[in-house]
């Protein structure tokens, strides 16, 4: 609790939500990168779905070349620069670092941060659009996925128009995850990169509202869908109705508008209902907005929980109690309409379901009540069915169904990727994941008329 009191402010709100991890200096950037040993073959490359030559980026910071590292680095990964801040490298490039073995593996996530973080201060424009060749591609959705779909496309001379159906571009980058991790000026910088490669962005417009799937494949020769995922659904339960409760994509992005912060939560009692990702981010978020006591309740235990080990960890640096084979019954409120407390019950794990977990099964008389004055709901999302209906595709419940090997839909003329083709409890959701496959889909749009002669 001492630690959580150094860090969060009662008084500034808006210093809890700057960056909270620290930058490498420059003389920690070059001894840093100096320890690498710049292997042939290196396995951090293979360890990053994006497959940045990690040796290579870090050796042109060792020299000096800031400018040409940040080039390596974002010509794998459009989005590159929020990676470097929400990739577990610990899993990834880091977790396969040769030096594990000896010392310590290298910072390569920090000093990714350190050359994207010197393009942006220094405005640089990695990229030229490739030479039209006249084809044109309607990009659906503007997150991770789509703006890597969108970069590759334009650089390979493709005109290129992205429809994205918030007020800006970059999708979770830009609203989903808490300022404190990743500043929403790093994401407008890499949605910036696309942009000046000539592609088209235009906000504000939902697909089947503002225009339709139809008029947009009469429009376009081909489509990539990118859509993501929607809002968190409902729990079912008595009293979700009431006046606070919150959707937890909701209520983090509320703390990335402008920086108008909530005074709502000083001194409150909040519960958060799931344990992934963003989980722990409301739960995080509801701390820094000077929330007195915050618990997550999850129905199954430390060891199904779908959050990043970084991410826990942090979360219990912050304060943040965990209960474990927890699940809510119903949400209590007063006369007014406000929620008071939280009626939950006991869990134990039962037989395995598809996705390989424990079924968790409620333990009959085990009931309490937890007072709270906000409770936050985060067990994951629900899909886009009306979109993907639209486009006439096939799907398994919202998840798109793809050739695996090229992204492409039952239409041959549209694709795929990041989370609208990810089922639950399968593959890696990632955003490094989602950037990959989106430079998956533009190259086997491109690869599509390479075949035919049409593009050079």
């Amino acid at each position: 609790m001492n630690e959580k009191m150094q860090r969060i402010s009662l008084s500034n709100l808006e210093n809890n939500f700057l960056e909270v991890e620290k930058p490498l200096t420059n003389q920690e950037a070059i001894e840093e990168s100096n320890r690498c040993l710049y292997c042939y073959d290196a396995p951090c490359i293979k360890a990053c779905p994006t497959g940045i030559d990690i040796p290579t980026f870090i050796k042109k910071i060792a020299s000096g070349n800031f400018l040409g590292s940040a080039k390596t680095i974002m010509s794998s990964n459009p989005v590159g620069a929020s990676c470097a801040r929400v990739c577990p490298t610990e899993e990834l490039c880091e977790g396969a670092c040769v030096l594990n073995h000896s010392t310590k593996p290298i910072m390569i996530g920090n000093l990714q941060r350190y050359a994207t973080d010197w393009a942006i201060k220094n405005e640089q424009s990695l990229f030229q659009p490739g030479v039209s060749n006249g084809k044109t591609v309607a990009v659906i959705g503007g997150g991770p996925a789509g703006l890597s779909a969108a970069r590759e496309l334009a650089r390979l001379g493709y005109d290129v128009t992205i429809f994205e159906a918030a007020e800006k571009a970059g999708g979770l980058n830009t609203f989903g995850i808490v300022s404190f991790r990743l500043p929403q000026e790093i994401s407008f910088w890499e949605v910036e990169q696309v942009e000046k490669l000539n592609v088209k962005i235009r906000t504000n417009t939902v697909v089947g509202r503002d225009i339709s799937a139809d008029k947009i494949t009469e429009d376009f020769d081909n489509v990539v869908l990118a859509v993501g995922m929607a809002h968190v659904p409902n729990l079912g339960v008595e009293g979700e109705n009431l006046d606070g409760v919150y959707d937890a994509i909701e209520f983090v992005k509320a703390t990335k508008n402008n920086g108008l912060l909530s005074q709502d939560f000083v001194g409150k009692r909040v519960v958060v209902i799931g344990a992934g990702n963003t989980a722990i981010d409301g739960a995080t978020c509801s701390v820094r907005l000077g929330a007195e006591n915050v618990k997550i309740l999850y129905r199954r235990t430390e060891e199904e929980m779908t959050a990043y080990d970084f991410e826990y960890e942090f979360a219990k640096q912050d304060g943040v109690e965990f209960r474990w084979l927890t699940t809510p019954k119903r949400i209590i409120g007063d006369e007014s309409g406000r929620v008071t407390g939280i009626e939950c019950i006991k869990m134990k794990l039962g037989e395995p379901e598809k996705d390989g977990r424990r079924k968790p099964v409620a333990v009959e008389g085990s009931e309490y009540v937890i007072p709270v004055d906000a409770v936050v709901k985060a067990i994951g999302q629900t899909r886009h069915l009306e979109l993907i209906e639209a486009f006439g595709l096939h799907h398994d419940g919202g998840v798109v169904k793809v050739d695996q090997a090229s992204l492409q839909t039952s239409n041959p003329n549209i694709y795929a990727c990041g989370d609208v083709v990810f089922g639950k409890g399968k593959g890696d959701a990632m955003v490094v994941t989602a950037a990959q496959q989106g430079k998956d889909a533009a190259y086997a749009i491109h690869k599509q008329y390479l075949a035919v002669g049409v593009v050079n």
